[in-house]
């Protein structure tokens, strides 16, 4: 079943929706927090540039929260297992579920160096079509090696960035926030709400309208446990033209 983002009659949900030429080159996900769904929007942008015949790499170049021994999926393999990309490369991975570079600290283990993501994105640039790159937590987390952040990264290879938000209370400051980060940085990004309820409330509602930045997708909530068949099949009414989807809106639908 492939639930759609609806929006009560007697609101009128008309959030700024891209109309921008799709993107290629490197994109990373990131968003205004932890847990907003950045790992189930790259699937969708995964299946949704390959449904359009581009070739698709996907990069995290830090896992943390893996303890050993853990069968929980990491960030890649759920891609994986919902979208298939041609390349998946996890570059590190540290077992408590914190900031990478504080993972990384904790756990006395190397931190990932910026340099290293940089030539792990041009490596995959050069046989791709598109590379995504997923970050961890916010724009400004610290990564690794001296601090850097996903916003550090976006700068040094070129990037536009997809921000994934809330659809809740919050996420109207929690965005602007982000979006004007970005923007003291010259970066331009879209903006993606990472669970849209199946039940959606005023609050929610009141959100799709009011959402600062340019809104390119609403992806319904629980569709990580999805069948991949499914998943594949629905994920462009999710996007927008500007990340290879159908969507043209998100209003009274």
């Amino acid at each position: 079943m492939n639930p759609t983002v609806s929006a009560s009659p007697a609101v009128s949900a008309s959030p700024a929706v891209s109309a921008s030429p799709a993107v290629t080159g490197p994109v990373i996900v990131t968003g205004t927090d932890t847990g907003v769904g950045k790992t189930i929007v790259t699937a969708a942008l995964t299946a949704v540039a390959k449904a359009r015949r581009l070739r698709v790499a996907v990069l995290k170049p830090a896992q943390t929260g893996m303890a050993p021994g853990s069968t929980e999926e990491t960030d890649v393999e759920t891609v994986i297992r919902l979208a298939q990309p041609h390349d998946a490369v996890t570059l590190a991975s540290f077992p408590d579920p914190l900031a990478p570079a504080t993972a990384a600290r904790v756990a006395g283990r190397p931190a990932v160096a910026l340099d290293d993501v940089i030539a792990a994105v041009h490596g995959l640039a050069a046989v791709n079509d598109l590379v995504l790159v997923e970050g961890a937590g916010g724009l400004l987390v610290p990564m690794g090696v001296d601090g850097w952040t996903v916003a550090d990264l976006a700068g040094a290879v070129g990037a536009s960035l997809v921000v994934v938000v809330r659809a809740g209370l919050g996420t109207l400051n929690h965005t602007a926030l982000t979006l004007e980060a970005l923007d003291r940085r010259r970066l331009t990004a879209v903006v993606v709400i990472g669970a849209w309820p199946a039940r959606p409330e005023l609050v929610h509602r009141t959100n799709l309208a009011d959402l600062p930045g340019t809104l390119a997708g609403v992806v319904p909530e629980g569709v990580g446990a999805w069948t991949p068949t499914a998943f594949r099949a629905a994920a462009p009414t999710w996007l927008t033209p500007a990340l290879h989807g159908s969507a043209t809106a998100f209003d009274d639908r």
